[in-house]
């Protein structure tokens, strides 16, 4: 399973916007800034984190965005899946007709990969936005 750069990006974002934010709202030029990521596509993630109910925008002087609730409530899996188009490891698992393989009704190996899909969320939902800022932190301290 491979998650594209929107799943990569919109949760380094994340842990920079709950690092950054603990006083007053953040910047997205900031947040692109530090991570390398172009403010436009991270304008596009944001407002599919702002649609999922993970970030606010404050608007006005000193506005900004700010998280919409304790990092440590907000898992990866959250994230993730808010901005990922599909978070499947094969496209037979999809719920879309067309995507469904011809040969799933009788696949024997379609157990395996509906488990992996099942474990990775599983996964994804048990590290949160505030372990990952702590993380960070222990990093920023041994550079």
């Amino acid at each position: 399973m491979r998650l594209s750069t929107k799943g990569r990006y919109a949760l380094r974002a994340m842990v920079d916007l709950a690092t950054h934010s603990e006083q007053t709202p953040v910047r997205r030029r900031e947040i692109a800034d530090r991570q390398g990521i172009s403010p436009h596509y991270l304008e596009q993630l944001f407002a599919k984190l702002r649609d999922a109910g993970l970030i606010e925008a404050v608007r006005g002087p000193g506005g900004g965005y700010r998280l919409a609730r304790r990092a440590e409530e907000i898992t990866a899996g959250e994230v993730v899946r808010a901005v990922e188009d599909v978070l499947s490891p094969v496209a037979c698992l999809l719920a879309d007709p067309d995507q469904q393989c011809e040969r799933a009704p009788t696949c024997p190996t379609q157990r395996v990969w509906r488990e992996l899909g099942e474990r990775v969320s599983q996964y994804l939902d048990s590290v949160t936005v505030g372990e990952l800022c702590e993380d960070a932190r222990q990093l920023s301290e041994t550079e």
